[in-house]
């Protein structure tokens, strides 16, 4: 019985691989290899796309202020042409929850598409790496320049490198804060000194890590401080599309010349020039499989392409497919997990376009004096006093009436008053009514506020206290 346990405990352990260097050795500094391709051509292009609007937006101006500005003084967040304030922040973390969920559905069908074509990480790094390859040559150049003593050349490449990776830095600082503070005014106190100290902070923190981020840490935040890479791996499946290495077709590995009508039982078709694990920027070996560090930046496939290309052989050694697509079975999309991340992702896409077209401009605060409950007036009637605090959350002026029901014969002291785009104004409003009207202690009342110059309205529910007859 004992053995019996023994055998299946051996039987149920988890296999583990010695790894082939220590975890603590010190980190080796990647020379990514340039590589053209149609992935990287698609990558350029979305990436250029992602830059120019980062950089453009916070020039755009709509009505005298920017097209998306997080007026933080203000408590306001202005989207072209819409303003949201706290107290509309669910709406902020439905958006949030929208883009976990979008994260998810395309991770568990397309693996870390984000990570390689539209995080900021890869974004700023691979064009930190376009500069380096510009000012410094390619892979192999800069592998020599490392390698032997500083002289003037490599010092003077060196010097404009990181001269240029501080100048995108300070720019891309620049152009965040831009989003919270008006970047033409911003552009225009910055030299003469007349920005406030948070501002010159901001620059210089945002910069400093843009510039070791982007120059300088690379792929150890994919590899170590980003909690995406992790988790990610739980949600892969055997029907995700990821960059795989296709074995059964290149396995054993052997140089070849160009195809002159070989035969089968030659090796297989990758060469093993390393050209994959030279345009990797995390430094991977996709030929060992699936692993945490690859983003899906498809470089190996394009430089695999071109190899393939210049022998004569299909291309497709190494390209998008799934595990179950690699064993020669079917890939089914029908899976339980992704339906799941699809419905609760349209279902969110509903509820939040649904209370953004529901969503009222104008927000009212009533509270009653809780000092007195009730008065009576010189007329003999029954007064409750209000407190009414209006917001305006337009980007227009507007000018409201004020009125109220619930009650007979129910009178406001005051019923107009106007608020400025953006603002609140609080005003203190007495309503009455005659005592005759008043049949219990405590009567539901509603107060209903209505612009003048627009189709605006709100309904505000409230009780009025008074004395039994």
């Amino acid at each position: 019985m004992t053995q019996d346990i023994a055998y299946r405990e051996a039987d149920d352990r988890i296999p583990v691989t010695e790894l082939g260097h220590s975890l603590y050795e010190p980190r080796r500094h990647i020379q990514v290899r340039e590589v053209r391709g149609r992935f990287q051509r698609w990558r350029r292009g979305l990436d250029t796309l992602l830059v120019s609007a980062f950089f453009a937006l916070p020039w755009v101006s709509l009505d005298g202020r920017p097209a998306i500005w997080f007026d933080l003084p203000g408590r306001a967040f202005h989207l072209f042409t819409m303003t949201f304030y706290p107290q509309e922040f669910m709406l902020l973390s439905w958006l949030l929850i929208i883009a976990a969920f979008a994260l998810f559905f395309v991770t568990v069908l397309a693996g870390r598409l984000w990570c390689g074509y539209a995080c900021p990480q890869s974004v700023w790094t691979w064009w930190f790496i376009w500069v380096e390859h510009r000012l410094e040559g390619p892979r192999h150049r800069r592998l020599k320049r490392d390698r032997r003593p500083l002289d003037v050349d490599t010092a003077c490449r060196k010097g404009l490198k990181h001269a240029l990776w501080l100048a995108i830095a300070l720019a891309t600082s620049l152009t965040f804060i831009g989003y919270f503070t008006p970047i033409r005014d911003l552009v225009m106190a910055l030299p003469y000194l007349e920005a406030s100290g948070w501002a010159y902070f901001w620059l210089a923190l945002i910069a400093s890590f843009t510039y070791l981020n982007a120059g300088w840490l690379r792929e150890q935040v994919c590899l170590h401080m980003c909690p995406y890479a992790r988790f990610q791996a739980v949600m892969f499946d055997r029907d995700t599309l990821t960059v795989s290495y296709d074995a059964g077709r290149g396995e054993p590995r052997a140089p070849r010349r160009r195809e002159t009508g070989t035969q089968a039982t030659e090796p297989g078709d990758c060469v093993d020039c390393g050209l994959c694990v030279q345009v990797c920027p995390t430094g991977i070996d996709i030929r060992e499989g699936l692993q945490h560090a690859c983003i899906d930046c498809a470089a190996c496939i394009d430089a695999c392409d071109g190899v393939m290309d210049r022998l004569g052989r299909p291309r497709g050694l190494i390209r998008y497919t799934t595990e179950n697509a690699l064993a020669g079975k079917p890939t089914r999309m029908g899976r339980p997990r992704l339906l799941g991340y699809l419905v609760a992702l349209l279902a969110m896409l509903a509820l939040f376009a649904g209370n953004l077209a529901d969503r009222t401009p104008l927000d009212l605060d009533v509270e009653r004096d809780r000092q007195h409950l009730f008065r009576m007036t010189s007329q003999g009637n029954i007064a409750n006093v209000y407190t009414l605090t209006v917001r305006n959350l337009d980007n227009v002026d507007h000018r409201y009436r004020l009125s109220a029901s619930g009650l007979d014969g129910l009178r406001l002291d005051r019923r107009r008053l106007a608020v400025p785009a953006g603002q609140s104004r609080q005003l203190v409003v007495e309503a009455s009514v005659d005592r005759n009207a008043i049949h219990r202690p405590s009567h539901d009342i509603q107060w209903r506020l209505e612009a003048l110059d627009a189709d605006i309205s709100l309904v505000h529910d409230s009780r009025f206290l008074g004395g039994t007859p």
